[in-house]
């Protein structure tokens, strides 16, 4: 039943995102004494995330998409940060989903959105490994027995840095769109905050003035890293 519901998921999984932007509107107690902090907060948590993802994606990247929204692998990836995690993306999706619940500043928003979206990981998560294993046989059950499905082993981990050449211009054409998502969300989630607190906008305060602009800067970075790929300033590798 789970490798069901995770195929199914796995067809839908980049609408998850624009899901928890929904949830973020729900109201509900408090976490933390202001909006302001929630969204510090919840700005680190996300931020920890997209390094996982850069990390990631930098080191030794695994074309994503499944083929015609199915799961699937043309090889067993163990390089790079998957040689200490076995899901290290979905790692950094799940940090950067509940960085975006804590700067709701809402525990109703909270408590709903990061169990689902835990389960839902779990799910396609376990499609994904129903797949490679079938598919892979005895070497994914010996690297499933040497890596942590979603802990991420430290031992070893500065060693693999060093033994890799990080890919920067890879990290920039393919990983531009999600930090500019995150950073606009939660920068209007706090101005949405504010102005639901019945604070006045009109003048700004100090708060919406720093959202404005790093909701500006991301959207600038967006335009940069964009015309750079299609104009094949920067080449993937």
């Amino acid at each position: 039943m789970l490798v069901a519901i995770g195929n199914f998921l796995f067809r839908f999984r980049n609408g998850l995102f624009p899901l928890a932007f929904l949830l973020v509107f729900l109201p509900g107690p408090a976490v933390f004494p202001t909006d302001v902090v929630a969204a510090i907060v919840g700005a680190a948590v996300a931020l920890l995330g997209q390094v996982v993802r850069g990390a990631t994606i930098g080191l030794k990247y695994i074309v994503r998409g499944g083929k015609n929204r199915r799961v699937y692998a043309a090889d067993l990836i163990t390089e790079g940060l998957y040689s200490h995690t076995r899901n290290p993306m979905y790692v950094g999706n799940l940090l950067i989903l509940t960085g975006i619940a804590l700067a709701s500043n809402s525990l109703t928003c909270l408590a709903i959105a990061v169990p689902m979206f835990v389960f839902f990981y779990i799910a396609i998560v376990a499609a994904e490994e129903n797949f490679l294993r079938g598919k892979f046989g005895e070497a994914f059950d010996f690297y499933c027995r040497d890596v942590p499905r979603w802990r991420l082993r430290l031992n070893g981990l500065g060693a693999t840095m060093k033994s890799m050449e990080f890919k920067w211009g890879r990290v920039i054409v393919k990983e531009y769109g999600t930090p500019t998502g995150w950073i606009i969300g939660i920068s209007l989630v706090l101005v949405q905050n504010i102005w639901a607190s019945g604070q006045p906008l009109n003048p700004a305060p100090t708060a919406v003035v720093v959202a404005e602009a790093c909701a500006i800067a991301a959207v600038i970075g967006w335009i940069v890293a964009r015309v750079l790929k299609k104009t094949r300033t920067i080449v993937p590798d």
